[in-house]
């Protein structure tokens, strides 16, 4: 069966980002895979803790991993090597991003989806525009305007799929007598959540394309864009003249 050639960022729909992101998973499988690891081994401590601690995880250290793993996401994606200044803005910015999330996915999935989509892609636009932690969030909000429509989409499609997957996963492994439940929550977080992450890089392509095409102003370093003048593109080479010789019309 031929697969139809993939549409540019710029055109991409829901559908499209997310079999583009399933086929990324499978292309860069052990470095994808790796990304689970923080937020399993996060989630199986959660397990191990009894009240109040176990209330005060989600936001600390829950956050902290997640965040940690959407950077590695970014550096998978686009193979960066960001400096440790911005790596470490990267990760602060994607622990505001997700501190918010466990109580909005405990409201409803539409809670959750709408705040991600909102500022969920400051993270990528701290990494690869090197943007501070309060620009890097005025940069995300901008990304999201630029199609909202897509951005919640892609979100809450990816959250759906993540969650449907996951507890999927942990009942078919919790079934097998000598699988614990810990190991079962481990290993389905494991597998799943990089979808997210790698989704929602994939995400900021998109939302740059469209922001580029809508003419709204861009700083991003290595956005795949001609400037609108290019002093060495080709054209009529100017006219040589001889230091102290009059030009072509003058007296």
């Amino acid at each position: 069966m031929i697969r139809p050639p993939a549409l540019p960022p710029g055109a991409r729909t829901v559908g499209q980002l997310v079999a583009e992101t399933l086929r990324l998973y499978g292309r860069r499988f052990w470095r994808a895979l790796a990304l689970g690891v923080p937020p399993a081994l996060a989630g199986v401590g959660q397990t191990l803790l009894e009240p109040p601690a176990s209330y005060v995880w989600p936001f600390t250290v829950f956050a902290l991993a997640q965040a940690v793993s959407y950077y590695g996401a970014v550096l998978v994606v686009h193979e960066r090597r960001p400096s440790r200044r911005e790596a470490a803005t990267a990760i602060a910015v994607g622990f505001a991003v997700f501190v918010p999330v466990s109580i909005l996915l405990a409201l409803f999935l539409i809670p959750a989806a709408i705040w991600l989509a909102l500022v969920g892609l400051a993270v990528p636009a701290a990494v690869l525009e090197g943007r501070g932690f309060r620009d890097a969030f005025g940069r995300g909000i901008a990304l999201a305007r630029a199609d909202f429509v897509h951005s919640l989409g892609t979100f809450a499609t990816l959250i759906l799929l993540g969650l449907v997957t996951a507890y999927g996963l942990f009942f078919l492994l919790r079934g097998q007598a000598e699988t614990t439940l810990a190991a079962a929550g481990f290993l389905s977080v494991l597998v799943v959540q990089p979808v997210l992450y790698l989704g929602a890089t994939l995400l900021y392509d998109d939302q740059a394309a469209r922001l580029v095409d809508s003419g709204a102003p861009t700083r991003r370093s290595d956005a795949d864009v001609r400037d609108a003048v290019d002093a060495d593109g080709p054209g009529r080479p100017d006219a040589e003249v001889e230091p102290g010789a009059p030009a072509r019309g003058e007296p």
